[in-house]
């Protein structure tokens, strides 16, 4: 890097942003392990205090802070079912541990899985104004199949009890019949619950909570089991209002990913109709899973953008990640800011962006206006937790990246960045350690433009994970990868051309 680089040193008291465990001397050795860097923990992501987390549940704003739960095990690895634990936080960046909320096996249906919470601020259900209200998934102890359960809260939703042992929604007969997830819908004055049936998502409504009726579905093709859908509705920067629809799914058979899809289209309060049949993806990457999107609970436009994030793990490999020697098996990705934009195209799509909290973690900031590259240069700034932004542009090359995580000797990297001949983004974990020891997921890619010859990178860098943005993040990319702990150099890259990389910006995070 040239001499234009400067160091802006930004003073400011950081909380790592992770669950706080249970007992202070935890805390105190987890913090040093932190502080001298020999830690897989996350330094600014969601990970769970020990154990084991999955799949999220749509965050909720409630008395100044948004409320989260996941599902926890504190039996694992020895199996055992899950559990709702509950996570708080005022600025989606820095959390805290609250405990569990739902214990597992408290009434005879077993253990809660997946669902989703409401505010029931109308006193629909009869729980009382602004009650916390659950419907999950449990296993039923009379049918043995996978049923709809509610449970309340009224004690701001820090313990939930059962409403009663019986389903509000039973199994009509399906194998897959899980995740709820729910919503009011304003126009209609009701509640619409949206559930993964297999390849469709089925559409429900309800004036009380607890009792519910079939509207519609939804039929998705080829692109395996859907779960955990997610229904809501945005305003485009056009102007013009959409509903989005949108599941996990695993489509990776059919070479698509596993991760987020998701369809534009209208709803009418009893089903959906797409604007087109093929669904678009919120992240190509290997581990963006089980997703949850949610409101800005502080603007008065909950139109305009929302939230979301998603648990970074992949069922294929979903336990061969080395925390586990530190106690832990779990992260979510940041929380990301998605905005639906109208394209030329004439498509509609959801534009993602790490949220502007996370500049709140800056220590330090390093900067060089532009830097040219014909093979390789390595920087002279190193880090394991920062964001990386740069505009880079070329006009004849083959492939031009970052490589990140970078060992003393260089041939340990992650890299990053777009392969021009090929015409898409990627990101390569093979050259690391990763999580996948089949070695099928090594990089993951997703379509590029080439003919623009120019492209936006951002690039959120964590201790285990590596976060993707494209321009104007229509295009993301999310993997874990678990490089040696003093890996962490950075090195611009380039293969037969020259690129140009300018307003290179790296914020240091703690």
């Amino acid at each position: 890097m040239n001499q234009k680089m400067f160091v802006l040193s930004i003073c400011a008291g950081i909380f790592m942003a992770m669950l706080l465990p249970a007992s202070q001397t935890e805390k105190t050795e987890k913090t040093q392990k932190t502080q001298s860097g020999s830690t897989y923990r996350a330094a600014f992501h969601l990970t769970t205090p020990d154990k084991w987390k999955n799949d999220p549940q749509k965050p909720v704003y409630f008395n100044g802070k948004y409320h989260y739960y996941y599902l926890y095990n504190r039996d694992y690895p020895k199996g055992n079912g899950t559990e709702w634990r509950h996570a708080s936080s005022s600025d989606l960046v820095h959390w805290e541990d609250e405990g569990v909320a739902i214990p597992k096996y408290t009434n005879k249906n077993g253990d809660p899985w997946s669902g989703s919470v409401v505010v029931d601020s109308n006193n629909t259900a009869g729980f009382g104004k602004g009650a916390i209200v659950a419907i999950m998934t449990q296993p039923s102890a009379d049918s043995g199949k996978e049923e709809q359960f509610l449970w309340y809260s009224t004690n701001g939703g820090k313990t939930f009890a059962p409403y009663g042992e019986k389903p509000v929604l039973a199994n009509p007969g399906s194998v897959d019949f899980r995740d709820p997830k729910v919503i009011w819908d304003e126009q209609e004055q009701k509640w619409v619950m949206a559930l993964a049936e297999g390849t469709k998502i089925g559409f429900y409504e309800s004036r009380n909570l607890k009792e519910w009726r079939y509207t519609g579905g939804f039929q998705t093709n080829n692109i395996g089991i859907v779960e955990c859908p997610d229904l809501f509705k945005m305003r485009a920067n056009d102007g013009t209002y959409k509903w989005v629809l949108g599941a996990s799914a695993n489509a990776k058979p059919s070479g698509k990913p596993n991760t987020f899809a998701y369809w534009t289209g209208s709803y009418n309060g009893k089903d959906f109709a797409a604007d087109h049949e093929e669904p678009q993806w919120l992240d190509y990457g290997f581990d963006w899973y089980a997703g949850v999107t949610f409101e800005d609970g502080e603007s008065s436009d909950k139109y305009a953008k929302r939230y979301a994030l998603a648990w970074m793990n992949n069922w294929d490999y979903s336990n061969d990640t080395p925390t586990e020697q530190e106690g832990f098996n779990g992260t979510d990705s940041i929380v990301r800011q998605l905005q639906l934009k109208h394209y030329e195209d004439n498509i509609y799509s959801l534009a993602s962006q790490p949220i502007s909290q996370l500049d709140k973690l800056t220590v330090s900031t390093e900067y060089d206006e532009k830097i040219k590259v014909n093979g390789s240069k390595t920087l002279p700034v190193k880090g394991d937790t920062y964001r990386l932004d740069a505009d880079i542009s070329w006009s004849d090359i083959k492939n031009v990246g970052i490589r990140l995580r970078e060992s003393e000797n260089q041939k340990r990297h992650i890299d990053a960045g777009i392969f021009v001949q090929g015409g898409y983004s990627y990101v390569n974990r093979g050259f690391t350690g990763q999580p996948d020891s089949t070695r099928t997921y090594l990089e993951s890619r997703a379509p590029f433009d080439a003919s623009k010859k120019k492209a936006h990178i951002t690039v959120i860098v964590d201790k285990t994970t590596v976060e993707l943005f494209i321009d104007d993040g229509r295009i993301t990319q999310s993997n874990q990868a678990f490089p040696k702990l003093h890996d962490k150099g950075i090195t611009l890259f380039t293969e037969n051309g020259t690129a140009v990389f300018e307003h290179l910006t790296v914020k240091h995070f703690e």
